[in-house]
């Protein structure tokens, strides 16, 4: 079994990050635009100035797969994870979500997923999230999913 670890985002991290949000089957999936390159620097120049981010680089034996964020908004503290296609369906997703859960004492979690997002869902329920609730959002089907404890 691979090894999982979570550390601070360091910059270089952040090129990597962009190349795996690139990815056109990614975006579909997580029913997220690709983002130019100086919009992506400059989102995560806010990730991670902001200090009610939690922002963790994703390690698989040493090397960058990916990110786990939780962050405030709307007054709900929310997560969210990226991984580079190459590290899916290993179950590095859901490792990594629980180990930035470890990190983010604070309850309830919330997370919004495309509702056709079915690897992304599971790895939540896997984490212990339940779905609360859909909504439209951009003409996309979307689940809130919620971690009480």
């Amino acid at each position: 079994m691979s090894s999982v670890v979570l550390r601070r985002v360091e910059p270089a991290d952040v090129a990597l990050f962009f190349e795996h949000q690139r990815d056109p089957g990614a975006g579909a999936m997580a029913a997220f635009p690709t983002r130019a390159w100086e919009t992506h620097e400059a989102q995560w120049t806010r990730i991670l100035a902001d200090d009610d981010v939690v922002a963790r680089t994703v390690l698989v034996d040493g090397e960058v797969a990916g990110n786990v964020v939780s962050w405030v908004a709307d007054g709900r503290r929310l997560v969210g994870y990226w991984l580079g296609r190459g590290w899916w369906g290993q179950g590095i997703a859901t490792r990594a979500l629980g180990l930035l859960l470890i990190q983010v004492a604070e309850r309830p979690l919330h997370a919004f997923v495309a509702a056709h997002n079915v690897a992304s869902i599971r790895v939540l329920e896997k984490c212990g999230f339940v779905a609360r609730e859909r909504s439209k959002r951009d003409d996309v089907e979307e689940l809130r999913l919620e971690l009480v404890s």
